[in-house]
């Protein structure tokens, strides 16, 4: 294994700094002269880690302000995803396909758990996202994407577990980056709703079984799009 270069051990030892010091998204971090005298290190190790760790979303940089710690998003995950399933599609491989079934397991596994007690105020969103699909469907023709994403991140905020709601879209926001490139189709956004209608129903009866059911079959949809010999298979 490669040693690491001195940047990268910089990179460590501020996440350890952020770690010890009990510091969270928006606190200070030391200046850059100060982080230079901290880790005894030059100018061009220290901002070659903070860049790096800015590009992570570990820290930002604002320029006559300071260093302050990131977000702390998944967004470069997403990217990440994203162009990974890009390069594979482009060279022939199922790339699309391969995020929507992680997307699929996640969702599949999660949805039961959503109908062991989802509050009436998360019902009330998810029937009025349902009926927002269905007056884009009738207007236009077609589910707008950012309808489809606030009733996935929606259908689960009961569980009240902010890494998961950031993974699930992180996923989503992959699969959506992708497929701005690829034509997947698109679905009958009577079924679409239909799908979407059902899933709400199945969680509002607390039927599990149902519920799981219900996302399956909304994924078998996706997947027929994606890979249409797995339909025929």
């Amino acid at each position: 294994m490669a040693r690491p270069t001195m940047a990268q051990d910089i990179e460590r030892r501020i996440k350890e700094l952020i770690l010890e010091r009990g510091l969270g998204p928006g606190d200070p971090l030391p200046t850059e002269a100060e982080l230079m005298e901290l880790f005894s290190a030059g100018r061009v190790s220290v901002r070659e880690a903070l860049k790096a760790l800015q590009a992570m979303n570990v820290v930002e940089i604002r320029r006559g302000f300071g260093t302050f710690v990131g977000s702390l998003s998944l967004s470069p995950f997403a990217e990440g995803l994203a162009f990974r399933a890009a390069v594979r599609h482009r060279q022939g491989e199922p790339g699309l396909l391969e995020l929507m079934k992680v997307r699929e397991a996640l969702e599949t596994g999660l949805v039961g758990a959503v109908t062991a007690g989802v509050p009436a105020g998360d019902l009330a969103v998810l029937r009025g996202l349902v009926a927002t699909m269905e007056s884009e469907a009738a207007q236009g023709g077609r589910v707008a994407r950012a309808t489809d994403r606030a009733f996935h991140l929606a259908l689960y905020a009961s569980l009240d577990n902010h890494l998961l709601s950031e993974v699930l879209d992180a996923f989503w926001a992959a699969m959506d980056r992708v497929r701005e490139d690829v034509d997947d189709g698109h679905q009958d956004p009577a079924v679409t709703c239909a799908q979407h209608h059902e899933i709400v129903e199945a969680v509002a009866a607390a039927d599990g079984v149902r519920a799981v059911r219900a996302m399956r079959t909304h994924f078998d949809g996706i997947r027929g799009r994606l890979d249409p010999q797995s339909v025929s298979a």
